[in-house]
């Protein structure tokens, strides 16, 4: 099943990310009581997993991925790459700076951040194992849409026993490539003339590796000692 409100609503806004949880919390609320695990794409939706996740008495942590950047524009991403080194990169013909070589010099580079925020995030901490679990995979807004391509990706191989996209807002072409990638896709709206996920909140603060750690470090206390 897919929801899309306010599909192509240009006036879509939210004060702040904890608005935008509160919001999506709303159309999850099916899942509430079932021990949902929502992970988040750092670092942005990572307050959001935590507000979410206690809405829906479930569990929160973060699935670790991080876009290809495009060469001389590292806002913009030409693909993404999961924590075991899978690539998605869509079709690239349009761009003829970006090379194989590039991909894969890039790739790596990417691949050794998301090796230092897994030894960041969770380093006294087993990651929770999403098998079986109704999975609820987060971002604060989809623009390319390839980093929750590749993160839908790596837990489907994981075997959720559900897997749902939820994001507040997206550009409509990318909402449309991730809509089959997931078994269930939740999204505030999707307005026609979506330049930046920034644009529609009112307060958009960057979220340091500080806060993330704090974050997860209170929805999971440490394992008792042996």
């Amino acid at each position: 099943m897919k929801i899309c409100d306010g599909w192509a609503d240009d006036r879509v806004t939210f004060r702040d990310r904890h608005d935008a949880a509160a919001r999506l919390s709303e159309r999850l609320k099916q899942f509430a009581g079932r021990n949902p695990l929502v992970l988040a794409i750092p670092r942005g939706a990572v307050p959001m997993a935590k507000v979410i996740a206690e809405a829906l008495g479930g569990e929160y942590d973060v699935v670790l991925v991080r876009k290809l950047r495009a060469p001389g524009q590292p806002e913009l991403a030409i693909g993404a790459v999961d924590e075991g080194g899978w690539t998605y990169s869509p079709d690239r013909s349009g761009n003829p700076f970006v090379s194989e070589q590039y991909v894969e010099t890039e790739k790596q580079l990417q691949l050794q951040t998301i090796r230092s925020r897994r030894a960041q995030y969770t380093a006294a901490r087993p990651q929770i194992d999403p098998a079986g679990r109704i999975v609820i995979v987060v971002d604060d807004g989809l623009a390319t849409g390839s980093t929750m391509a590749a993160a839908l990706h790596c837990l489907h191989a994981r075997k959720p026993a559900r897997l749902i996209c939820a994001v507040p807002v997206a550009a409509p072409d990318s909402l449309a490539r991730i809509a089959p990638m997931a078994d269930e896709v939740v999204c505030l709206g999707a307005p026609q003339h979506f330049q930046a996920v920034g644009q529609f909140y009112q307060i958009f603060p960057q979220v340091t590796d500080e806060e993330v750690i704090e974050i997860l470090n209170a929805g999971r206390p440490l394992p008792a000692s042996g």
